[in-house]
């Protein structure tokens, strides 16, 4: 079975709820359903030509994840986009944790590992070329923040502490830094910075891996906050 939603496909290769919780997710993440609007679950099912039970439990796993909100008598909406003080304190939570899993993972990488890492380097640098030349500049920002997303899950999932990982991949931050990308028009050059946390984790010093992390968050937090505040300014 095939899912079908505008351009969205979704082969059969999973359990039917985890097609449609991919579904729904392409749906905000690409602003179909825009943010603070309603996501109604008999209008998703009809959109995807399934029952309501499997939108419902996407809905309710999106709305643990900060993806959707539910209020009483009125349903799920879209959550809003992250203002100001909500992205604050995201990155609070991300110099927190992520440091420290790419201090711990220093050391830990093997050779195949580091390569799919340089990989994901490059990629991204190519991404946030291409979102900044033109083109399909909405796919660009797509590729570009899944391939930081997965660049920063690898490192997590080597510190050696599962509740960390599991932590860190709940912040979902990729995600949120995503629809600010769609909306604003916002995308970060990271590439020296992604290949200075390469580059200290393989040396295998925890300490250098741990500033570098540090640095790369610091920075990009001060880009997008930058760009999100001048975006609320102009309205």
């Amino acid at each position: 079975m095939t899912i079908q939603s505008g351009e969205h496909f979704l082969p059969a290769r999973r359990a039917l709820a985890d097609d449609v919780y991919d579904a729904v997710l392409g749906l905000l993440m690409d602003q179909v359903i825009e943010p603070g609007s309603r996501a109604s679950i008999d209008g998703i099912a009809r959109q995807l030509n399934v029952s309501p039970t499997p939108v419902r439990e996407a809905l309710a796993r999106l709305e643990s994840e900060g993806l959707v909100v539910k209020k009483a008598l009125k349903g799920y909406t879209a959550a809003p986009l992250l203002d100001s003080d909500g992205l604050r304190q995201l990155f609070e939570m991300r110099r927190l944790l992520e440091p420290y899993a790419t201090r711990n993972a220093a050391g830990e990488l093997d050779a195949a590992t580091l390569t799919q890492l340089e990989e994901l380097c490059d990629a991204m640098h190519r991404s946030g070329q291409a979102a900044q030349t033109g083109g399909d500049r909405f796919k660009d920002y797509k590729d570009f923040a899944n391939q930081d997303a997965e660049f920063h899950r690898i490192i997590a999932e080597h510190s050696g502490n599962a509740l960390l990982a599991d932590a860190i991949g709940r912040l979902r931050s990729h995600m949120h830094q995503y629809r600010i990308y769609f909306k604003h028009g916002v995308v970060d050059e990271t590439s020296g910075e992604h290949e200075a946390v390469l580059e200290a984790l393989r040396s295998g010093k925890p300490a250098s891996a741990e500033k570098a992390m540090l640095d790369h968050i610091t920075k990009s937090y001060a880009r997008i906050s930058a760009s999100l505040a001048e975006a609320e300014k102009a309205g």
